[in-house]
């Protein structure tokens, strides 16, 4: 039987988490679904915590985690994923912003067999220059990266199965990335509309800011995406890049010495060349330092390289379900 995991990241929101906690339980309880809801406290000092054990004192399905300091939104989803037990995690923020009403829809949506299914606040209620039009430009950015095409990278209701969710490993700021994160485990994704309401309560802990950061993160994830399993081809293209260009500049400069006697000491094209081939050769290094350390990764926690969505046994297949798999693999062929 399905059961569902609500992961509520909270950072000094005493006046919101009183009613984002029985908005959370009214909605779960019309889903008929056996539920739990986990706060995670991002070491709040108002009485964000106090709030809500005394909200949820006779629910046991209410868990409140307490981080010692403020270790930011990323830390706490991460902690929160990590202590689910069911398998549908529900992730939304703690503000009221997100309204826990379309998590009925999202589930339906997980019904149709996606892993993951993404909220866009296609109506947001923000600020346009401070918050809305960052965002904009960063979801375009982030989309083109990822290769995972969303209008909304940073609307924090998700839905998604609990296998994903916990083998996420979250680090830094990169909450937003959860969906390309997925994406490299094989979750399927899509993104629905969802209703945004405006904060009644409180402010915003995040602003434009965090632009620079998310730009540094994206160039982590996009390196985790395309080449955290074979970093020498990362590595090793711009070595042989760089060490080529470098080696023709050096056979130009040698050519030229020899044949037209022009001098080589003097010239910068010679010390550009021999700078560019040093270069190559530690891009190199780089490459093959990165592989081992990968290897060393992988084998001494016994990981795997790749991930099973399930193993099917022989006599139970579904013919019509076959048919439809053939279909599809013809479409990709083609």
């Amino acid at each position: 039987m399905k059961a569902l995991s609500v992961v509520v990241p909270v950072y000094n929101e005493e006046e919101n988490v009183a009613e984002s906690y029985r908005e959370l339980s009214e909605v779960l309880q019309g889903i008929g679904l056996p539920y739990e809801i986990i706060f995670v406290d991002d070491g709040s000092h108002d009485r964000t915590v106090a709030t809500l054990m005394a909200v949820g004192a006779d629910d046991p399905s209410l868990r409140v985690i307490e981080f010692r300091r403020n270790f930011g939104q990323t830390a706490a989803m991460a902690a929160g994923f990590h202590h689910t037990r069911y398998d549908i995690v529900i992730a939304l923020d703690g503000d009221l912003q997100n309204d826990p009403a379309e998590i009925p829809r999202m589930i339906e949506k997980l019904d149709e067999g996606f892993d993951l299914v993404a909220g866009w606040r296609k109506e947001r209620k923000d600020k346009y220059i401070s918050r809305r039009l960052p965002s904009m430009i960063a979801n375009r950015i982030i989309s083109y990266f990822t290769n995972v095409q969303l209008h909304d990278y940073g609307c924090t209701l998700k839905a998604m199965r609990g296998d994903i969710a916990r083998g996420i490993r979250l680090y830094g700021e990169m909450h937003r990335f959860i969906p390309a994160l997925a994406y490299e485990q094989g979750a399927r994704i899509v993104e629905i509309p969802v209703r945004h309401r405006e904060r009644r309560f409180g402010t915003s802990k995040y602003g434009i800011s965090r632009t620079l950061r998310v730009i540094l993160d994206l160039l982590t994830v996009k390196f985790l995406l395309g080449y955290s399993k074979r970093p020498i081809h990362l590595f090793g293209t711009l070595g042989l890049g760089s060490g080529g260009l470098g080696s023709l500049m050096l056979i130009n400069a040698t050519v030229q010495r020899l044949f037209f006697g022009v001098p080589m000491g003097t010239r910068p094209m010679m010390v550009l060349g021999v700078m560019l081939v040093l270069m190559g050769l530690q891009f190199l290094m780089f490459g093959l330092l990165a592989e081992v350390m990968t290897r060393t990764y992988y084998e001494s926690q016994n990981k795997e390289t790749y991930v099973i969505r399930r193993i099917r046994q022989g006599g139970t297949k579904d013919p019509g379900e076959d048919r439809d798999a053939a279909h599809q693999l013809r479409k990709v062929a083609y």
